[in-house]
């Protein structure tokens, strides 16, 4: 029994060293080695071949005339190492790779892996295919993906463009190029700089994919996105895309110019500037004919123009820019069409129609027109806002001019007449000139408080004269008719000339003409500072300073009788 017992003991310790045998015993998979490519073969003509170990390593030593072969693919040299063991090249002086007969590269020095397929060609190197020409200092190739590249600079050409890189990338099946880092395309007709790009040698489009830009003879394009015809000379431009010439820069999300007709369109938040007369126009979608030197906005388009301190903002359904024509315009013409507002600090105006001639300074509005400065409503079949030094300095009324304006009780002052001319100094009325069949009617004040009679007047021509934009005399220069109105006489109807309209709901608001993009961005709040309140005791005896009065307005003078 206790030999039975020794015996399994001695059994336990033996198992694990008979596992580990076993392990031991069963053949572990080889690691399969790395696939190898067909054999490279030598072709017969090389003038001398050396063969034997050369620093430990078996190889074929070629001179004269060497020329290998690999599936399609060729290689020749002058000279030439021939690695036995790892199927493997090196070339030396005239070297020249061919593959089929699309693709053509020739240098000073390759080295060439048969089982990886891949080439290594420097010094001199260039690289032909049908399509171009490829020019570089080293040049990687990998036959099996079909594609080259560089990375110490290239410069390609083909029939119609040449293009400079730092790094490129080309795929000898679709024959398009990828390049990186400093790239120059030049056509014949521009140059882009761009940081990266993408060739199709094939169809000659450019895509590129960061900022880039298109210098021509027609202007400067920029864009973030898009591609570039370098046959058809179209664009497609996406991200900040803009056009620039000599005298406009216009820009919008999106951006597609052909040059051959020289027409573009920009859509999504477009921009326009004249750089001549400091004129920004804004919309969703611009049109511009370079030949014509004129462009078109809509989708609520906002013009605005700076001049001194100054800012004229004008809105319509469309806004058409016609460049100038020197001698005769050197500035150009704006045209809005189509509910028209204008919108400045000392006027505010509607009208449908409005051409504004930028070279004279003159704003002539037609169809229905109406302006406000101060509490004045000018209307009138058409009219004529002339300017100076970027100020009003007349207004011309013709065809039933009608001047209304509103005094502190609210009666409502009139004239009119067939036509007008109202000359203004520092944007205020200072003088209005009515020229055939004047009326006027004008409502005596005691003070601000109470009425005392009202002036109705009937004249051939006369001359109103104001201060502060408030009527001081009627001049009735031909067959003056007048008569005073006392209060307890007047009737509703005698208070209105014929024609009369208070259209005071139509007068833009500077939001509404502004539209989303001249809006001022929203101000930051400020934060309240918490006010500090003392603990000591006032002095005895002493009493808070009496608070400042109030200044209360001083009330005009009497309005003077007309004169004849």
């Amino acid at each position: 029994m206790a030999f039975l017992k020794s015996l399994f003991s001695f059994l336990l310790v033996l198992l694990p060293l008979f596992a580990v045998a076993q392990q031991r015993s069963v053949p572990q998979r080889p690691t399969p080695p790395p696939p190898k490519g067909q054999r490279i073969e030598l072709l017969p003509g090389a003038g001398q071949l050396i063969g034997g170990k050369f620093n430990g390593v078996e190889i074929r030593k070629l001179i004269g005339n060497v020329s290998f072969k690999q599936e399609n693919t060729l290689l020749y040299c002058d000279s030439a190492y021939q690695y036995i063991d790892r199927n493997a090249i090196e070339a030396f002086s005239n070297v020249r790779i061919v593959q089929g007969d699309t693709v053509t590269i020739t240098g000073d020095r390759a080295t060439y892996d048969g089982d990886t397929r891949k080439a290594r060609m420097t010094g001199n190197v260039t690289m032909r295919d049908p399509r171009m020409t490829l020019t570089t200092t080293l040049l990687d190739y990998d036959l099996n993906r079909n594609l080259a590249y560089y990375s110490t600079g290239g410069h390609l050409t083909d029939p119609e463009n040449t293009l400079d890189s730092q790094f490129g990338y080309y795929n000898t099946a679709t024959k398009v190029f990828s390049f990186k880092r400093n790239v120059e395309l030049v056509t014949k007709d521009n140059h882009i700089s761009t940081d990266t790009l993408q060739y199709n040698t094939v169809s000659k489009i450019a895509y590129f994919l960061g900022p880039t830009r298109i210098k021509g003879q027609q202007g400067t394009l920029y864009a973030e996105n898009g591609y570039y015809n370098t046959i058809t000379r179209l664009s497609n431009f996406q991200r900040n895309a803009k056009i620039e010439t000599p005298n406009y820069l216009i820009g919008g999300d999106k951006l597609m110019y052909d040059e051959a007709q020289a027409y573009g369109v920009a859509t999504g938040n477009v921009t326009m500037v004249s750089k001549k007369d400091n004129i920004t126009i804004r919309g969703e979608v611009g049109r511009y004919w370079r030949g014509l030197g004129r462009a078109k906005v809509y989708g609520s388009p906002v013009m605005r123009n700076i001049s001194g301190k100054d800012t004229l903002y004008l809105a319509a359904d469309t806004l058409v820019s016609v460049e100038g024509r020197p001698p005769q315009n050197a500035a150009g013409v704006l045209y809005a069409y189509r509910k028209v507002k204008i919108f400045r600090r000392d006027l505010q105006g509607r009208c449908d129609s409005l051409t504004y001639n930028r070279q004279d300074s003159i704003i002539y509005l037609d169809k229905n027109p109406v302006l406000w400065s101060d509490q004045n409503q000018l209307t009138a079949d058409s009219m004529q806002i002339r300017q100076r030094k970027g100020k009003v300095d007349q207004m011309r009324l013709y065809a039933n001019a009608f001047i209304v304006g509103q005094d502190t009780l609210l009666n409502f002052n009139q004239v009119k007449g067939r036509n007008m001319v109202a000359y203004f100094v520092d944007n205020r009325i200072k003088k209005v000139d009515v020229l055939g069949n004047a009326e006027s009617l004008y409502f005596a004040l005691d003070g601000d408080t109470a009425v005392t009679g009202m002036n109705k007047a009937v004249s051939s021509n006369m001359a109103l004269r104001f201060a502060e934009n408030k009527l001081k005399t009627i001049s009735f220069l031909t067959n003056p008719d007048a008569s005073f109105i006392p209060p307890h006489e007047l009737k509703e109807p005698d208070k209105k000339l014929k024609g009369f309209q208070w259209r005071a709901t139509e007068r833009p608001a500077r939001r509404a003409v502004l539209g989303k993009y001249f809006a001022s961005p929203a101000k930051a709040k400020v934060k309240a500072q918490a006010k500090t309140i003392s603990t000591k005791p006032k002095p005895a005896g002493k009493s808070a300073p009496p608070s400042k009065p109030k200044a209360t307005p001083a009330k005009p003078a009497p309005r003077p009788p007309a004169t004849k």
